[in-house]
């Protein structure tokens, strides 16, 4: 039974698309890349989409409700 359906063969790196829709990327040296490097590699194939950016909103203080 395969384990990955689809692979997508670079230079540096393998991409690689699981059964469960997931991808997972594969060095040039055959181990697995995790963490932020992997985010890093699907964003710039375009495999996944950036998560919406939060707006930073001022909170109220809660400090001055506690007096």
């Amino acid at each position: 039974m395969a384990k990955a359906k689809a692979k997508k063969e670079k230079k540096e790196y393998e991409l690689i698309k699981k059964r469960s829709g997931r991808y997972a990327v594969k060095g040039k040296d055959g181990k697995y890349i995790n963490g932020d490097a992997k985010v890093e590699i699907l964003l710039k194939e375009k495999v996944i989409k950036a998560p919406p950016k939060k707006k930073k909103t001022e909170e109220a203080p809660a400090e001055e409700k506690a007096e």
